[in-house]
C-alpha cells in the first residue's frame, strides 16, 4: 500500500508539473491546472490513481492548513482600515448573491436548505486567483484593488459561519444533526477558548519555545497547535477546517504569527495541490462532455449574476462607475472555499451527485475564464463610460452631500493632485508650505469627507472623466501630479488632461520602466519610475556610508537621473516626430536655490560671481520679499533669503549649488 501511494503521488506531481507549465504559458490559473490534473488522473479520466482515499486524506490536510494560514493572515488592524468596504461592501455582496442564487435554486425545484446552500457556494469568489492577478497587474493599491480585497476578506471570514450553519440546513432537508441551541453553545465555548488561548496561553508557550532558537521545535509546535485545535473541534461535532481557522486566529494575535506563516506556507501549498487534484478526480469528464451547452449556459449565468451584484455592492460604497465595473468583473468566479463547502454539502446530503457535478464543471469554467475577464475589464469599463449615461451614475451614487462640490473652482495657475494617498498627501503638504494653490481629486468618499473637515480643497470624482477635470479648472492649472496606482486610469487621465490643456505640465509616477514610453507618448511631461528612483536612492545612501563628499554625490545623482531619463525618453520616442521641445532640450534643467547667510555669493553682485562665464549656469529670475525679477541685471546684489532660478545642465547646476551654501568652497576663486 505504501508503494502504491508513493506511485500515486509521483503520478500526480509529474502530471501536475506538465499541466501547470502549459497553464502558465497560456496564462491559466494554477488552480484550474490542478483541477485538470485530477480530472485526467482520476477514475473518470485515465484512471492513473489507485488510492483515491489516501489522496483525499492528503487533501483534508491541505484544507486544514489553508484555513490555518487564513486565520494567521487575518489582521484585525488591517481590516479596521478598510472596515467600511469589508463590512458594508462584503456583506452586501455575499448576502444579496446568496439570496438571489437561493431564489433561483428554489424556482428550479430545490428544497429550502439545498437552495440556501447553493447560495453559499455561489456567493464566494476565489481569493487565490483574484489577488494573484491583481498583484501581477500592479492593481492592489488602486481603488478597485482595495475594494476587491475588502470583499474577499469578508468572504474568507464568512466561510466560518457558513460551516456552522450547514448542519442546520441539513436539518431542513430531514437530516437533522445537533440542535441549533447546542451548536451556538459550542460556538460560544470555542470563542472563549480562542480568547483565552490568544491572550494568555499561546503567547507564553511560544515565547518559551522561541527562546530555544530551535527552528524545528518552533515548526513542530505550530503544527501541533493547528492540528490539536482542529481535532478538538472535530471531536465535538464541528469541522477540522473550523478548528484550524481558530488555531490560526489564536497564533495571529501573538508576535510570532508572521514567522509562523513563513514556516507553514510551503506545506500548505503542497497539500492544497492535493486538495484541488482530489476535487478534479470527482468531476466526471463524460458528464461534462455530454452537456457542454448546459454547463456553459449556467456558467454565464453565474458570471452575470455575480458581476451585477458585486457591482451593486461597490456602488453602495459610493465609488464611480469605472471602479464599480472593475470590481464586479474581478469577482465573477466561484471560489476555492466553495469546494470546501461542497464537500460538507455531500456529507450532509445537501447536494445530489448530479448537482455536484454541475457545480464542479461550472466552477472550473468560471475560474478558467477569470484571467481573460480581468484582463479585458479596463477596456469594458472604458467602453461603458463612453455611453451617454447620466453623470450621477458615472460619478458614483455618493450618499453624502458635498457642500460646494457643484460649483467650479476659480483657482488659476494652480496645482491639481490626483489621488490622496501617501504621494498625494506629501505633494499637498509641500505645496501648502510653499504657498502653492492646489486642488485634489479623490475617489474614496470617506477620504473626501474626512479631509474636507480638515479644510482641504478636495473633490470627489473619477479623474478619468472630462467633467471632473474641468471642475477643478484644469484649463488654467499649471501642473498636474498623478499619485494613483491604477496604470490604466493613469493613461486615460493623462490623455484627457493633455487634450483639455496643451500647456499643462503633467507629472506622474509608474512602478515599472516599461510603462514610461506609453505615458510620454500620451502627453506626460515627467514620468518618475519607482524602480529607477529606488535604485538611485539606495546607491546614494551607499555612497554616504562610504563618506563620499556631498557635492560629488549630488553631481552623480544629477548625471544618473539625466542619463537615465534621457535614455527612457529616447526609447519611448523612437517612432515619434520629436515635436516636443522639452525632449530636444532634455539636457537642460531649471532649478531654484535659496541664498544662505554666510555663503560665498551672499553680498556679491552677479557680475562678481560670473555664473555664466565661470560655471556655465544662467540666472533667469530672482525672488526677494515676494517680488520676482526676470532676467536680473548684472549689478543686482544677492542677499540671504533670495530665491534664484537657474538654467543649465543638471551636472552644472549641481556643481554651482555649493556656492550658495558654504563660503569655504567658493573661496578657491
Amino acid at each position: 500500500m505504501e508503494t502504491s501511494m508513493l506511485n500515486d503521488i509521483i503520478v500526480i506531481f509529474g502530471l501536475a508539473i506538465a499541466i501547470l507549465f502549459i497553464s502558465h504559458r497560456l496564462r491559466v490559473p494554477s488552480i484550474v491546472g490542478l483541477l485538470l490534473t485530477g480530472m485526467l488522473a482520476g477514475p473518470y479520466g485515465l484512471a492513473l490513481i489507485s488510492g483515491v482515499t489516501e489522496i483525499e486524506v492528503l487533501a483534508e490536510i491541505g484544507i486544514v492548513l489553508l484555513l490555518f494560514t487564513i486565520g494567521m493572515e487575518l489582521s484585525l488592524k488591517d481590516m479596521w482600515q478598510i472596515k467600511k468596504a469589508v463590512l458594508l461592501g462584503g456583506s452586501t455582496q455575499v448576502l444579496v448573491t446568496l439570496m438571489a442564487a437561493a431564489l433561483l435554486a428554489t424556482y428550479f425545484g430545490l428544497k429550502p436548505g439545498e437552495s440556501i446552500f447553493i447560495g453559499f457556494l455561489i456567493a464566494l469568489s476565489s481569493t487565490a486567483i483574484v489577488l494573484k492577478l491583481l498583484q501581477e497587474r500592479a492593481d492592489m493599491d488602486s481603488p478597485h484593488g482595495r475594494t476587491t480585497l475588502a470583499i474577499l476578506i469578508f468572504q474568507d471570514v464568512i466561510i466560518v459561519p457558513m460551516m456552522l450553519i450547514t448542519p442546520l440546513l441539513a436539518g431542513a432537508t430531514g437530516n437533522v444533526g445537533k440542535s441549533p441551541l447546542v451548536l451556538f453553545a459550542m460556538a460560544f465555548a470555542l470563542l472563549v477558548v480562542v480568547i483565552v488561548g490568544a491572550k494568555w496561553i499561546v503567547p507564553k508557550l511560544l515565547y518559551q519555545i522561541v527562546r530555544t532558537r530551535n527552528s524545528e521545535l518552533f515548526l513542530l509546535s505550530i503544527i501541533f497547535i493547528c492540528f490539536s485545535v482542529a481535532l478538538f473541534t472535530y471531536s465535538i461535532g464541528l469541522s477540522l477546517a473550523l478548528g484550524a481557522f481558530l488555531a490560526g486566529l489564536i497564533i495571529s494575535e501573538s508576535e510570532y504569527g508572521h514567522h509562523a506563516i513563513g514556516n507553514i506556507l510551503p506545506f500548505r501549498d503542497v497539500f492544497m495541490s492535493f486538495f484541488f487534484v482530489s476535487i478534479g478526480m470527482l468531476l466526471d469528464i463524460n458528464f461534462l462532455l455530454q452537456q457542454p451547452g448546459l454547463i456553459v449556459l449556467i456558467a454565464l449565468g453565474v458570471i452575470s449574476l455575480k458581476a451585477i451584484i458585486a457591482g451593486f455592492a461597490t456602488a453602495v460604497l459610493g465609488y464611480p462607475l469605472r471602479t464599480t465595473i472593475l470590481v464586479s468583473l474581478a469577482l465573477v468566479q466561484v471560489g476555492e472555499f466553495s469546494f470546501i463547502l461542497s464537500k460538507f454539502g455531500i456529507e450532509y446530503g445537501l447536494l445530489t451527485w448530479n448537482t455536484y457535478q454541475i457545480f464542479l464543471a461550472v466552477s472550473v469554467v468560471t475560474m478558467a475564464a477569470t484571467p481573460f475577464i480581468i484582463s479585458a475589464s479596463p477596456r469594458i469599463a472604458d467602453s461603458v463610460m463612453r455611453l451617454p449615461l447620466p453623470k450621477k451614475i458615472k460619478n458614483g451614487l455618493y450618499p453624502v452631500k458635498m457642500n460646494g462640490q457643484t460649483k467650479k473652482i476659480k483657482l488659476k495657475d494652480h496645482l491639481v493632485i490626483i489621488g490622496f494617498g501617501i504621494n498625494g498627501r506629501n505633494v499637498a503638504r509641500a505645496a501648502r508650505v510653499a504657498g502653492i494653490p492646489y486642488a485634489i481629486i479623490e475617489m474614496n468618499p470617506d477620504t473626501v469627507v474626512s479631509e474636507r473637515s480638515n479644510n482641504e480643497l478636495i473633490y470627489y470624482g473619477d479623474a478619468t472623466q472630462e467633467a471632473v477635470l474641468k471642475h477643478v479648472n484644469i484649463n488654467d492649472a499649471r501642473v498636474m501630479v498623478l499619485g494613483i496606482s491604477d496604470p490604466v486610469a493613469n493613461r486615460r487621465i493623462i490623455s484627457t488632461a493633455r487634450r483639455l490643456s496643451p500647456k499643462l505640465h503633467i507629472i506622474t509616477r509608474t512602478r515599472y520602466l516599461q510603462e514610461m514610453g506609453p505615458l510620454y507618448e500620451l502627453g506626460a511631461d515627467e514620468v518618475v519610475p519607482q524602480e529607477f528612483e529606488t535604485s538611485v536612492e539606495i546607491f546614494i545612501r551607499v555612497l554616504k556610508k562610504y563618506l563620499i563628499p556631498k557635492d560629488i554625490i549630488e553631481t552623480f545623482m544629477a548625471e544618473v537621473r539625466a542619463d537615465g531619463y534621457e535614455m527612457f525618453r529616447n526609447l519611448s520616442r523612437e517612432s515619434s516626430d520629436f515635436c516636443d521641445l522639452k525632449l530636444n532640450l532634455s539636457d537642460l534643467d531649471v532649478s531654484t536655490i535659496r541664498v544662505e547667510k554666510g555663503s560665498y555669493v551672499s553680498g556679491k553682485t552677479l557680475a562678481q560671481i560670473e555664473l555664466r562665464k565661470k560655471h556655465g549656469v544662467t540666472l533667469i529670475a530672482s525672488c526677494r520679499g515676494g517680488e520676482t525679477s526676470s532676467n536680473p541685471d548684472a549689478s543686482i546684489r544677492l542677499c540671504p533669503g533670495d530665491v534664484l532660478v537657474l538654467l543649465g545642465t543638471p551636472e552644472k547646476i549641481a556643481g554651482v549649488m555649493r556656492l550658495f551654501v558654504t563660503a569655504e568652497v567658493g573661496d578657491e576663486d
